[in-house]
């Protein structure tokens, strides 16, 4: 995969003009100036060109391109449609067929086994639009990601990754507070013999998120044990 493509996008590949255009899209093509100016200005490892880091982060973030945006599974680069599946720390895998059905990423990358009375954000319960909505209003810049050590090269890639916002919108019952809210995980992607991903699992605490969107929430709405957990 290109690091990137000439008048595409810097940090992902398959965003040319032609590419915009003709691609079959979930809402539209996507427009990633704003959350690039904030992974820019927010981040903390800057890569040299042609390095393995920035081919991991590039790959990583035209994956995640084409997980949430792409609405044919047929018009995949980075991936293998049949073969895909995704785990979440090391629990359940799912299928391309399966994500769609539980709405899309958000909804996988925040899945619990909490019982839902103690789930301040329930996958079960928001659809792709629902989460999509959500989480652009909390972070109207959007929510940006950066790979901060690469510790294997294909063909099983192992990294360690940070994701970044700020809440300047509100959450539910949840005002805005302006403040920073990040995360950190590892992930482990394996590659076909045609450099393209067929797994990914990812190792994360939701809580990091959650938490920071429940700060400031009223006291008499938190009362279902740690919701900081959920």
């Amino acid at each position: 995969m290109a690091t990137s493509d000439v008048d595409g996008n810097k940090y992902r590949s398959y965003l040319t003009p032609e590419d915009l255009k003709t691609t079959q899209w979930n809402a539209g093509p996507p427009d990633y100036a704003v959350v690039d100016k904030l992974f820019e200005e927010g981040r903390t490892k800057v890569w040299p060109a042609g390095s393995l880091e920035e081919y991991v982060q590039n790959l990583v973030k035209t994956w995640e391109m084409e997980l949430v945006h792409k609405a044919n599974p047929d018009e995949y680069k980075t991936l293998d449609a049949k073969n895909f599946v995704l785990g979440i720390n090391g629990k359940k895998y799912f299928s391309l067929e399966e994500i769609g059905k539980i709405g899309g990423s958000y909804n996988v990358f925040l899945q619990t086994s909490l019982p839902p009375k103690l789930r301040f954000y329930d996958p079960d319960e928001e659809t792709y639009d629902s989460s999509q909505t959500a989480f652009k209003e909390v972070f109207p810049r959007g929510f940006a990601l950066e790979v901060i050590q690469v510790y294997s090269g294909p063909p099983q890639i192992a990294y360690k990754y940070r994701h970044w916002g700020y809440m300047e919108g509100s959450y539910k019952d949840s005002p805005p507070t302006g403040e920073l809210i990040e995360f950190f995980g590892m992930a482990i992607f394996e590659l076909n013999e045609e450099s393209k991903v067929v797994k990914v699992e990812f190792f994360h605490d939701r809580g990091e998120l959650l938490a920071g969107l429940i700060k400031d929430k009223p006291s008499d709405t938190a009362s279902t044990g740690c919701p900081f957990m959920a």
